[in-house]
């Protein structure tokens, strides 16, 4: 039985390829082009570790010194010696230039749907099954969209899981005066062809162990949608989950039918949209999302934070995770730059 695996590197770039059954991950790896850097070859020296983000697997062999208890509990593997026993993830603290990796594949999709969810925000829906294979990403990744009839590019995480139709989803920020904006507004029609490349990001779902907590900012939503999306269809995680979202106003909200959809599919799951500076209108949370964050509550076990959003956002939870000394979170974060054009 084969198996699907990905190898994502420091650089924010994704490799997938097939594992044969019973097969040394190394072996796979270097038949389908990708040269992780080694040595040994015998679960001695450590130079091909990585760590399992997600998926279930065996190691032949390994020297104490090469991977501690420590690093086996945290699922440090050496691809020498790994046999994976289900479709996984592994992460590489390295450029995906050291393994003569493959630059991200040139895609392309046609818009099927043009849907505005708020005054600030459209999805962009694309169909990128035109080229007849399925497109892989890891939820929480990204594509750089090729914006059509110029040379700009603006980057989207994708807002869906994976899916044999290609079917992709794209939440756009509608700014005054924007080249994706603009395009969206007054060009954008079924059948465009737009070109994109992707998967890219080292922000993505990993192996859940522990409760997690997503906050999204803004259209830092989209990553969070892929990556729900993946656990609902899973049946849930077996942990809880529990989703911030920050906008400034009320209309900036978008996708709560979504949302709510994931708390009949995901047991655990919570949601609490936050605004910032809505006035009139709302009865719900108000100011930042750290002012409502339950620091009792996630001093009591460990968790797994993923943040996604504007810089300022994302470095106010870092400081608060900081000032609260939870050092038992393992944090991940994007951060995004709003364009101004």
């Amino acid at each position: 039985m084969n198996h699907k695996v990905a190898f994502s590197f420091a650089d924010g770039k994704t490799l997938f390829f097939p594992v044969q059954g019973n097969e040394i991950l190394l072996d796979a790896a270097l038949r389908n082009g990708i040269k992780i850097p080694l040595d040994c070859r015998e679960g001695v020296c450590g130079t091909c570790m990585g760590r399992c983000e997600s998926g279930r697997y065996a190691m032949d062999y390994v020297d104490e010194e090469a991977l501690s208890a420590q690093d086996l509990e945290q699922r440090k593997i050496l691809t020498c010696q790994t046999r994976v026993q289900s479709d996984a993830s592994f992460y590489f603290d390295f450029d995906s230039s050291l393994c003569s990796a493959a630059e991200p594949v040139q895609e392309r999709g046609v818009v099927s749907h043009v849907e505005q969810v708020s005054p600030t925000t459209a999805i962009l829906h694309l169909d990128a099954g035109i080229d007849g294979q399925q497109l892989d990403f890891l939820p929480g990744q990204y594509a750089r969209l090729q914006v059509p009839g110029t040379d700009a590019r603006r980057s989207y995480s994708f807002a869906n899981r994976p899916n044999p139709q290609n079917k992709l989803q794209f939440l756009i920020r509608l700014l005054p005066d924007g080249v994706m904006s603009n395009y969206i507004r007054e060009r954008c029609k079924v059948g465009d062809e737009i070109r994109f490349e992707a998967p890219l990001g080292a922000f993505y779902l990993r192996h859940v162990e522990k409760t997690l907590v997503l906050v999204a900012g803004g259209t830092g939503l989209s990553a969070f949608l892929g990556m729900l999306d993946e656990i609902a269809d899973n049946g849930g995680c077996g942990q809880p989950v529990h989703l911030y979202y920050g906008v400034r106003q009320a209309t900036d909200l978008c996708e709560l039918e979504r949302i709510a959809g994931y708390a009949e599919r995901i047991p655990g799951f919570r949601f609490t949209p936050v605004i910032s500076d809505d006035t009139s209108g709302w009865d719900g949370k108000r100011g930042y999302v750290t002012e409502h964050f339950d620091a009792a509550a996630l001093r009591e076990a460990p968790f797994d934070m993923y943040l996604c959003g504007p810089p300022p956002m994302v470095e106010s939870v870092r400081v608060w995770l900081q000032e609260q000394a939870l050092d038992h979170a393992h944090l991940y974060f994007e951060k995004f730059t709003e364009s101004n054009s």
